[in-house]
C-alpha cells in the first residue's frame, strides 16, 4: 500500500530558537508588535510504501528518530494518510 506522510519537527520546549526571535524581529519591525513570540520547525512530506499503515506508522516513526529529528533538542508528530 502507498501511504503519504507529513512529518512536523519542532524545537523542544526550553530549546532557545534564535531563528523565531530574528523572524519576530522582523516582524516587530515591519510594525506587527502584537506577535508575542515565534517558533520555527521544519514540516517534511514524505511518500512511502508498506504492507499496512501501521508498518507505515512504524517506519515513520523509526525515520524520525534516526534522522528527520534531533531528539536532544527536537521533537516530531506525523500525520499518515493512504495515497
Amino acid at each position: 500500500m502507498k501511504f503519504r506522510a507529513k512529518v512536523e519537527v519542532t524545537l523542544k520546549e526550553g530549546v532557545l530558537d534564535s531563528q523565531g526571535r530574528t523572524i519576530l524581529g522582523g516582524l516587530r519591525s515591519l510594525g506587527y508588535g502584537d506577535v508575542e513570540e515565534v517558533r520555527t520547525g521544519k514540516l517534511l512530506q514524505l511518500s512511502l510504501t508498506a504492507e499496512d499503515q501501521a508498518q507505515a506508522a512504524s517506519q515513520l516513526e523509526e525515520m524520525a528518530r534516526r534522522l528527520l529529528a534531533n531528539p536532544v533538542l527536537e521533537k516530531f508528530t506525523f500525520v499518515l494518510e493512504q495515497a
